[in-house]
């Protein structure tokens, strides 16, 4: 389990900072045999409660200059004043530790606290509770719980009304931000404590052997069990004045101690409360501190973007919308090709999302062709889009032609080149993910003369969509890419190979085995000849029409991990989008809001909930990919967010 320690100093103590510092790095040290996968310290000063939790093992966390640059800062607070310090060394049992908001310490309203053990009844706790849930841990609904009791009771009372109503096992260390106490309290005995008020000092730690330890290193006693030694024994705790030492033991069953007026005093939050104050590293971006533009959502951070006195971007002054062309110009460009017997006369490509299943059914239902539909399986077509593709297909009696690609070969390009961009991240190098699906349009050609069938009805290319960002974060200026990667022009594709050029010699790692497909898939991308027929430049995009039309004609499959149904059948959006919402503070969702605005489909207040609820991580989809291409993705997350961002 995990490891939960810390110390009190207060005015007796000879001891300085260095003490203070040299003693909590030992005891994180010792405790990071109970736990190994994150990291966290609360330290409570007269004016302040300052927090720092990483995802890191202690004996790395405690070498970070942000750790050592925190007791520089409580040096300054404290001018001599008592001082109380919260670590934790975690295990992790639930709650991704690669997210800071899944560490500990913890904090629930004005407690801050740690905690080891396991809480089986977190569910069911929750359901009662109005507190509002922030993270994955059993430890926050102890803490929640904890909050709510203080409503009604002094917070020794809220503690042991609290602990009387868990499952599990639980020992924690608790300090609230209104009063000058530290608790510890325990219901299976797994803490101990040992206080010297005449010397100014009280630890305390997990086990008694780390307690010993350290106190004898420190040379705090002279035998491993020395007087002030104690047991937080099973279904019992104590709270300790930070002032004075003061101790008062308490246990479920009875009620607290008559204490004197100074004590109750303390034990009874006060008005005054410490600032408490966050340097870990935030897991994702907050709305409110990004500049945006005031007429779209596009952030300070998107690429070539300015704004004017009104806050207005350069992107909602330069776009003019176009809208689609007349529906029956699409039919007089098809007509040369229909035939009447039967025979197929249109490819159609079909990856199993809703622009090209809603496409399918548009062309088979409405214009009347005779489709053959075209799949390009590069081993990150999901199971859900799998399953689309089948049902549209089955309903509506379409061919279905799918060419797979060598997927354990392309899963490992993937990977390779993931785990480059790991080594040096950078943002310009995210589409190379994708590089593999590129040979889409090459096969798309190699269809065409095996079928005999010419038009190919590409049902993608919404205007709506553009996500000219990723080309933009290579250097490429506004506007760009004004259609599909297709038909950049020849001066932007080839500024464009020179930015990935540049990052190859940056990053050599890139220069694996992957190669040859990363270069197939510029070849297919950007220099292979666009002559497709895209259906959305003349068809009037309406989402919820598409939606609805999907989901009541084809009982069409949505994503239980995302309320969106835009790229739910490509494995590796969930991740590329992650990846630009923590570095750069939006994603595909943001630039597809933003042209909804621009042409009157959707007010701003709309545009920025529903991305809001867009822009969540789909842990269930990121947990697929990683597990299907080969990388551990709690360490991949961490480099994520330990890489510098642009806001």
């Amino acid at each position: 389990m995990c490891g939960i320690f810390g110390i009190i100093i207060n005015k007796n103590c000879s001891k300085g900072s260095t003490f203070i510092h040299t003693i909590m790095d030992d005891l994180f040290l010792y405790s990071e045999s109970r736990g190994k996968e994150a990291s966290g310290i609360a330290i409570k000063t007269k004016e302040k409660v300052h927090i720092l939790k990483s995802g890191q093992a202690a004996s790395s966390f405690i070498k970070s200059k942000t750790y050592s640059n925190l007791f520089t800062n409580i040096h300054n607070d404290s001018s001599k004043s008592p001082i109380a310090l919260m670590g934790h060394s975690r295990l992790v049992t639930n709650g991704r530790n690669s997210l800071n908001i899944n560490n500990q310490p913890v904090i629930v309203d004005e407690w801050i606290g740690i905690h080891n053990g396991i809480i089986v009844n977190d569910k069911d706790i929750w359901s009662k509770l109005s507190t509002p849930k922030k993270t994955e841990l059993d430890t926050e609904a102890l803490l929640a719980l904890i909050a709510d009791n203080t409503l009604r009771h002094i917070p020794i009372q809220a503690i042991q009304e609290s602990f009387k109503n868990i499952e599990g096992n639980a020992s924690i260390a608790l300090m609230n931000n209104n009063s000058h106490l530290l608790y510890l309290a325990s219901n299976n005995g797994s803490l101990y404590y040992w206080s010297n008020p005449s010397r100014g000092i009280s630890v305390f730690a997990s086990e008694n052997f780390i307690l010993s330890n350290i106190l004898l290193k420190h040379n705090l006693i002279s035998e491993p069990l020395a007087i002030g030694q104690y047991q937080v024994k099973a279904n019992t705790g104590v709270s300790i004045t930070i002032d004075s030492f003061e101790h008062d033991r308490f246990s479920w069953n009875e009620e607290p101690k008559n204490r004197d007026k100074s004590s109750t005093k303390d034990d009874i939050p006060s008005k005054h409360s410490s600032k408490i104050i966050d340097h870990s590293q935030s897991d994702y971006p907050d709305y409110k501190k990004i500049r945006r533009c005031t007429r779209c959502i596009l952030p300070e951070t998107f690429p070539s973007i300015s704004f004017d006195a009104q806050g207005v971007c350069n992107y909602c002054h330069s776009y003019q919308y176009e809208p689609p062309k007349d529906p029956e110009t699409l039919k007089k460009i098809i007509a040369p090709y229909s035939r009447k017997d039967g025979k197929p006369d249109c490819l159609v490509g079909l990856s199993g999302g809703r622009d090209s299943c809603y496409g399918l059914h548009y062309i088979k239902t409405v214009l009347k062709m005779n489709p053959i539909a075209y799949t390009y399986d590069w081993g990150l077509v999901t199971d859900l889009a799998r399953r689309n593709i089948a049902r549209i297909c089955g309903e509506l009696g379409v061919e279905h032609i799918l060419i797979s690609a060598d997927i354990p070969k392309k899963r490992a390009n993937i990977r390779k080149n993931i785990n480059a961009w790991l080594k040096k991240p950078s943002l310009c190098m995210v589409p190379l993910f994708m590089a593999g699906d590129k040979q889409f349009y090459y096969y798309a050609h190699k269809l065409r003369q095996e079928t005999g069938v010419d038009l190919f009805l590409f049902c993608a290319g919404n205007d709506l969509e553009r996500t000219e960002f990723k080309t933009g974060f290579c250097g490429l200026t506004k506007n760009a890419d004004k259609g599909t990667l297709t038909q950049l022009t020849k001066f932007n594709k080839l500024k464009l190979a020179t930015a990935y050029t540049k990052e190859f010699i940056k990053n050599p790692s890139y220069i694996n085995s992957s190669l040859f497909d990363s270069l197939s898939a510029f070849y297919s991308s950007y220099l292979l000849r666009d002559d497709y027929v895209y259906l959305y430049y003349y068809l009037k995009w309406n989402e919820q029409e598409v939606v609805d039309t999907l989901k009541n004609k084809y009982n069409w499959e949505t994503a239980e991990d995302t309320q969106t149904t835009w790229r739910i059948g490509d494995g590796s959006a969930a991740f590329y989008n992650y990846i630009y919402y923590v570095l750069a503070g939006f994603t595909e969702h943001d630039t597809f809001r933003s042209n909804q605005i621009r042409a009157g489909m959707m007010t701003r207040e709309n545009a920025l909930q529903l991305v809001a609820q867009d822009n969540l991580p789909r842990w269930e989809t990121l947990e697929w990919y990683a597990k299907t291409i080969g990388f551990n993705l709690d360490e991949a997350l961490l480099t994520i967010h330990n890489t510098p961002k642009l806001y």
